[in-house]
């Protein structure tokens, strides 16, 4: 058997330590890596820059050979602001300082074009040469854009912004050389010197003024023309409700009164006779008014809307009155007839019922019932010579009752 199938352990230990020799002299010598946040740039030691970003990840990078440089994909920031803040002068002659933030970055597929002109180059002071380029492009390009604006225009929102606007596509126009791109102008802060400031406050003031002085205006105004709505409204409502009153009452005494003209005769009875008595033509009039006074279809119009309550309620109370009289009066006579009646049967009865008790029957009746009702005392003594108490003797008191 060889040594080799003697050390099985030695065997896989040389092929692991061959592997990693392998590996790390491919790493070492034939890769590299980008970082992420980085596009990679190859140059050639023979044919120069490779003219092709390359993305984060390993790429081939021969010894020797190859070199690979890193810039940054990311936005970078130009900050403007605390000591490095930027200081312009307006076009009426004011300083004002202002905090400004640019983010810029290499353009997308760019980044090996940066590298041709040799501005990937560290410039010394932990930046990139194209950094140094960015920062002149946009001090050069804010300052001639922002010196456009009066010291009024700084706080004007919407001038703020116009500005912004054109200075970032200035800034573009002069970073596109250097295949740079920005992707605003942020304005954070404004400041002008103290006595400005409280010139400035006073004119703020004045024009707040001004403002709540124009929306005051706008407020009576339109209070004014509220209360005038409001009294229009009153007046209106007032005459609609006279009007509604007038007409109420007129249906009311169309209602009431009726169409009829009484001429002073105010009988009951006597606008229905007037009504009866009337011809054709008289009632189709008169319906007719009836019906415009009642707003009514004269279809509609009936005998009871001629007449009128008042008339009709006349005829009923003299109605009632009169056949309430008749009634008494037949009801006084019936009543007088059966008392009579009555009176008679009642002293035909008594006539009787004395005829009834005239007679030794009769007598006999009541003496019994008399005897019958007589009380003695609870102890008696009794002295009779027959033997038998003369209150068990009620024949013997009955005939004594009758006189026998």
């Amino acid at each position: 058997m060889s040594e080799a199938k003697k050390n099985p352990i030695q065997r896989a230990a040389t092929t692991w330590l061959l592997a990693l020799g392998a590996i790390l002299l491919t790493r070492g010598c034939l890769l590299t890596n980008v970082q992420a946040g980085h596009i990679g740039v190859r140059q050639n030691s023979f044919s120069g820059i490779h003219q092709e970003d390359l993305t984060p990840g390993l790429h081939w990078e021969l010894l020797g050979v190859h070199e690979i440089y890193e810039l940054p994909s990311h936005y970078l920031f130009l900050n403007y602001g605390d000591e490095t803040a930027l200081s312009v002068r307006t076009k009426d002659n004011n300083t004002v300082t202002v905090d400004v933030s640019v983010p810029y970055r290499i353009k997308p597929g760019e980044a090996w074009r940066i590298a041709e002109a040799g501005n990937h180059i560290a410039d010394g002071a932990g930046g990139y040469r194209f950094e140094r380029f960015a920062k002149q492009s946009a001090d050069d390009v804010l300052r001639a854009h922002l010196a456009e604006l009066s010291s009024e225009d700084f706080y004007v929102t919407e001038e703020r912004l116009a500005v912004a606007k054109t200075s970032l596509a200035a800034l573009n126009e002069k970073l596109a050389p250097y295949h740079l791109e920005a992707n605003d102008v942020l304005l954070r802060a404004i400041y002008f010197r103290p006595e400005f400031e409280q010139q400035l406050a006073r004119i703020q003031l004045n024009e707040q003024s001004k403002l709540l002085d124009g929306a005051k205006q706008k407020v009576a105004n339109a209070q004014q023309s509220l209360d005038n709505y409001t009294q229009g409204t009153v007046a209106l409502a007032a005459s609609k409700e006279q009007e509604y009153a007038r007409d109420l009452a007129d249906l009311e005494r169309a209602y009431q009164v009726g169409s009829i003209q009484l001429e002073g005769n105010l009988t009951p009875g006597a606008a229905r006779a007037q009504m009866i008595a009337m011809d054709e033509a008289t009632r189709a009039a008169l319906v007719k008014q009836a019906a415009e006074d009642l707003g009514k279809d004269p279809a509609d119009i009936t005998d009871a809307h001629l007449l009128g309550i008042q008339n009709i309620e006349a005829e009923t109370v003299e109605y009632e009155k009169r056949v309430r009289a008749e009634a008494d009066g037949v009801s006084a006579r019936l009543s007088a007839a059966a008392d009579a009646e009555i009176a008679e049967v009642q002293g035909a009865y008594e006539a009787r019922l004395n005829a009834l008790l005239d007679s030794p029957a009769g007598r006999a009746y009541v003496a019994y019932n008399a005897a019958r009702n007589v009380h003695f005392a609870k102890e008696l003594t009794f002295q009779s010579s027959d033997g038998i108490p003369s209150i068990y003797r009620l024949r013997d008191f009955a005939e004594k009752f009758m006189g026998k």
